[in-house]
């Protein structure tokens, strides 16, 4: 079936700031005499230590981060090895947030050396567009913290695409990913090339036919949830869209589930049906494998081609499908637009082992414990949720019942215990 969500037509509005050879640049901007020269930061600075970072002329040589510094030598003969000194760094850091502050509020750091600023709605860009303001931020950076520190800024519709354009031209790059030339940059990349995608999840999508960028922009959601075996490859396909979703932030973990609605339905009351068998069968999936959740997250595509999502996290754990449905479809009800849905998606992250639960002065929590368990089983035992909300069995066959990828694991799991 042919993808009905298109590239995101909106105009970008996410900047990914990238310090080029941080510690090595830093460390050329606090001492002169090592500009233009080969400069690496280690670890140790003895033969067998780390080299953490390569100066942009060492890396000319090849020399690159975690290579041993005597193979950086080998590379480079006149290789100059720093031990690390973090103050500098950490210096150069806070004073790179003070100025993108005065840009936006929304400026994350997303390490030492990254940034990432959301600019929508920020006053910056009605004054000039956000090409011109990216440059304005480089020239600022030279002037105000460091004229040998470069960055390569990355401008795209979503956080994951303009981390993948500030890769594509360094360093000192500016690149831009728009619904005007996503074609023609995926075309030149490798699966590999794209961040989070190494050789383990290559070959995954190698095993469905998936060979290229532009495969993987073009693959179905179906296609994508085999690869991955999770929502994982519905998110996936909202990436290469150009749509945000990693604007929350998951934990090493997370489990979900969607579903493409097979006729137009808009109203929270008809989808509600809908949403509790999803939230049935998270909530079933995280509990058989022990964890319970801090946060819910619920992703919405609608038939027009647009997209809305929103996560909450709270500072209470959760395992009861009962409670992820309410909190889900708070979220749904927090959706500003009603419009025919194409896909629904929700998912629980912020994950903590289920090995203890939290005493409640209103309601016991072990009690409840066993009890959904119980139900878990007897659902797992006969499948379709034979045992389930009120609410769920309206949605009737809407939402199909399987168990794939480890759900007879599960199952073993249940029956034994």
């Amino acid at each position: 079936m042919k993808n009905l969500l298109g590239f995101n037509p909106e105009p970008p509005k996410i900047m990914h700031i990238d310090l080029n050879s941080c510690f090595a640049s830093i460390e050329q901007q606090a001492n002169p005499l090592l500009r233009g020269k080969p400069v690496a930061v280690a670890a140790y600075v003895t033969p067998n230590g780390c080299i953490l970072a390569a100066s942009i002329e060492a890396k000319k040589y090849g020399v690159k981060t975690g290579i041993r510094v005597k193979d950086g030598k080998k590379l480079c003969p006149g290789l100059i090895v720093l031990s690390p000194d973090p103050w500098k760094y950490r210096n150069v850091h806070l004073r790179l947030k003070n100025l993108l502050h005065s840009y936006t509020t929304k400026a994350y750091p997303m390490s030492i050396d990254e940034f990432v600023l959301d600019l929508e709605g920020y006053p910056v860009l009605k004054e000039g567009n956000i090409h011109k303001v990216a440059i304005e931020i480089k020239a600022r950076i030279r002037e105000e913290i460091g004229e040998w520190l470069r960055v390569s800024v990355g401008i795209a519709p979503n956080r994951f695409l303009a981390k993948l354009a500030s890769n594509l031209q360094k360093p000192d790059g500016l690149v831009e990913i728009s619904k005007n030339n996503f074609l023609e940059i995926y075309s030149r990349l490798d699966l590999v090339d794209l961040p989070y995608i190494k050789l383990r999840n290559a070959a995954r999508l190698n095993m469905v036919g998936i060979y290229s960028v532009i495969d993987f922009y073009k693959a179905p959601v179906w296609k994508l949830r085999a690869a991955f075996e999770s929502i994982n490859g519905y998110y996936w396909h909202l990436r290469l869209h150009g749509y945000e979703i990693d604007d929350i932030v998951f934990a090493r973990r997370s489990f979900g589930n969607s579903y493409a609605l097979p006729r137009p339905l808009c109203l929270p009351s008809e989808l509600s049906p809908i949403l509790a068998k999803l939230v049935a069968k998270t909530g079933m999936r995280l509990r058989s494998a022990g964890y319970k959740a801090r946060g819910v997250h619920l992703a919405i595509s609608f038939r027009d081609g647009s997209f809305w999502h929103k996560g909450v996290s709270f500072d209470y754990e959760f395992f009861d499908s009962r409670e992820i449905f309410r909190r889900s479809f708070d979220l749904l009800l927090d959706c500003p637009v009603r419009k025919a849905v194409r896909e629904i998606a929700v998912s629980v992250f912020n994950l903590v082992r289920l090995d203890s639960l939290q005493l409640s002065l209103f309601e016991n929590s072990e009690k409840r414990k066993k009890i959904i368990e119980a139900m878990d089983r007897i659902n797992l035992r006969w499948g379709n949720f034979v045992v389930g909300p009120v609410r769920m069995f309206s949605a009737k066959d809407a939402v199909a019942d399987r168990i794939a990828f480890g759900g007879v694991k599960e199952l073993e799991e249940f029956t034994t215990a």
